[in-house]
């Protein structure tokens, strides 16, 4: 326990919102009236029917091939999502710079066990 008398907060510090005055340009602004053949609305994009959840995952199952591969080459297990339409591969873990990398790697180390076990030989 502190000696001071001073009262500290205790938990996470809250954060206390800035309000500031709205400028002298907004202030003084004249509301603006258009005829409605003027006025802009949303975008046809944004106009959307709205899909669940479940749906959303109907469509994807429609689309995406979801496929499990064994990279042997890696020593390593491959998830690949795959548009079905145009045969090219949307998601892929781990990424195909990676199971490159294991293969070098691998390769790498084959070659050096190779090595050891010419050097090891022995004969009676």
């Amino acid at each position: 326990m502190g000696s001071d008398l001073n009262v500290r907060p205790v938990g996470a510090p809250v954060a206390t919102p800035i309000l500031r005055p709205a400028p002298e340009a907004v202030r003084e602004a004249v509301p603006t009236q258009l005829p409605p053949n003027k006025t802009v609305g949303a975008s046809d994009a944004l106009l959307r029917p709205t899909i669940s959840a479940a749906n959303y995952q109907q469509v994807d199952s429609d689309r995406i091939s979801r496929e499990v591969i064994v990279d042997k080459d890696a020593a390593a297990i491959v998830f690949v999502s795959v548009d079905k339409k145009t045969n090219q591969v949307i998601n892929q873990f781990p990424e195909q710079s990676r199971l490159r990398t294991r293969a070098y790697l691998r390769a790498m180390d084959n070659a050096k066990l190779e090595e050891r076990r010419i050097e090891t030989d022995r004969r009676a």
